[in-house]
């Protein structure tokens, strides 16, 4: 489930850019980091892909992890639908 209590988010200058723009907050983005259970592997990127809610939006956050550190990396609204088609043509696995 999510990322460990424990873990120390590290919120890069890219991170806090595209969340501004695009309106998510911080707080929210960190409770679906730490409880979503939904999480993939981007094949293409070789990221972490964690998949939750931003009140009405679903959105994904590829991040990195490294020990107790995590870096998300950046914050996109999806559908369901574009998760679907990434587990089945294979660019998302389960993680």
């Amino acid at each position: 489930m999510g990322v460990p209590e424990e873990s120390v988010i590290i919120w890069t200058g890219y991170m806090k850019h595209r969340a501004e723009l695009r309106g998510f907050d911080f707080s929210k983005i960190e409770n679906i980091l730490r409880h979503s259970a939904e999480k993939y592997l981007d094949t293409a990127t070789q990221r972490l892909i964690i998949v939750g809610k931003h009140d009405d939006i679903l959105v994904i956050i590829p991040y990195e992890q490294h020990g107790n550190e995590i870096s998300p990396i950046t914050i996109h609204a999806t559908t369901r639908q574009q998760i679907n088609f990434r587990l089945k043509t294979g660019r998302f696995i389960y993680g």
